[in-house]
């Protein structure tokens, strides 16, 4: 079928499933530069998404479930984070938000910490700042809503790394959502309040010259591509691009200056490890893969597929089959090592898309193997935890 033979109405369903993983653009479209058509899909597609949210089509539970820092704020408050931890794996509660919120009730949630990471984070030990030839050697850690209020032991890890290989470190000063759920939504108004909050505080840590990191992938990948691209001339906001890292881009690049240290005490095992879409869309190739590999008496079986679960797409009860289905060849990739053997661990950069995937191997019984993330699995194979 032609696309004039497609109802306008039905346009929209494309629109609504359309999670923003950039991949097509990347791996499948033949209409990307230099084709003279020029077409970026998913930007047209967040075209759509910004008319939709400006014409107030977008449900209220939509809006809240994208508010990260509204639900994050309750992250380090001890009787409310019982409760709300308590609320997330009752069966009445989850049908009940389930009917009003739009949130699947069989969809895994993250917890709330009870100590939030920007208040559990040491000072770093590091004495002296040395740069290498690729990379600067101090470190602004943009510590990301979901790290930050839910699964601070990932950034914690991340300290313990910097600092055994004696990488000076700070944590950014202030900080608001980077504005990906925003942006996913077509809330572009939003996204412009999170750039006015972040941006001036990032562009001094580049300014001052620190490598800027994010341990998720889509906050790092919104400072290095989308808000750039919505802000092209601002320069402020090119500077932050310009410093900004994932992790295992940074660790892998302090390698190639000398200046990483490469004894690992601790074998992994089997590894399965996904390489999550804003990992790729990234460019940066299969950093934190090569850096698994260091590791002696360790396996990868690297999966580059997408899991399924896109941020709010995963959970929402219109989509959360739909994203398992996604998930599905993962999971089933992921379950088994190149040898038949069965993985240790399983892993990916994307915190959510870990724990979707570990979703996905108990749902299809393909085992219970450890859900761990590739920052905890370099800590403990450097004998740190």
């Amino acid at each position: 079928m032609e696309v004039d033979g497609v109802k306008k109405e039905d346009y929209w369903k494309v629109v609504d499933q359309c999670y923003m993983c950039d991949l097509c653009y990347m791996t499948k479209c033949p209409y990307t530069p230099p084709h003279e058509w020029n077409l970026d899909f998913p930007h047209t597609m967040l075209r759509a998404k910004a008319i939709k949210f400006k014409k107030g089509e977008v449900k209220t539970s939509e809006k809240l479930l994208a508010s990260t820092d509204l639900h994050g704020s309750f992250a380090g408050i001890p009787i409310v984070v019982q409760v709300a931890n308590a609320v997330a794996h009752n069966k009445t509660a989850r049908h009940l938000m389930e009917n009003t919120l739009g949130v699947d009730e069989n969809a895994w949630l993250p917890e709330l910490a009870s100590k939030r990471f920007r208040s559990a984070a040491p000072d770093s030990q590091a004495q002296q700042v040395v740069d290498g030839e690729r990379t600067p050697g101090k470190v602004a850690i943009f510590s990301t809503c979901y790290i930050n209020y839910n699964e601070p032991g990932i950034g914690l890890d991340l300290l313990k790394i910097l600092d055994h290989n004696g990488i000076a470190y700070t944590i950014v000063e202030k900080e608001k959502c980077c504005g990906m759920p925003k942006l996913e939504l077509g809330d572009l108004d939003s996204v412009r309040q999170a750039k006015e909050a972040n941006i001036p505080v990032l562009a001094k840590y580049a300014r001052d010259g620190f490598a800027i990191l994010a341990a998720v992938p889509s906050c790092a990948l919104m400072f290095k591509q989308e808000i750039p691209l919505m802000f092209p001339r601002d320069a402020d906001t090119q500077l932050v691009k310009d410093a900004m890292w994932d992790p295992f881009e940074y660790l892998m690049a302090r390698k190639r200056d000398g200046l990483l240290k490469t004894e690992f005490p601790q074998a992994l095992g089997n590894i399965s490890y996904q390489v999550p879409c804003h990992g790729r869309v990234q460019n940066i190739g299969k950093k934190t893969e090569e850096m698994l590999k260091m590791v002696p008496g360790t396996t990868v079986n690297t999966i580059e597929r997408c899991s399924g679960h896109a941020g709010t797409f995963g959970v929402k009860k219109a989509y959360h089959q739909q994203a398992m289905k996604i998930g599905k060849p993962v999971f089933k990739a992921m379950a088994t090592m190149k040898d038949g053997s069965k993985p240790d661990f399983i892993s990916s950069d994307c915190p959510l898309g870990g724990h979707h995937i570990a979703q996905g191997f108990e749902v299809n019984g393909l085992g219970a193997p450890e859900l761990q993330h590739p920052l905890s699995l370099v800590a403990k194979a450097y004998g740190l935890k």
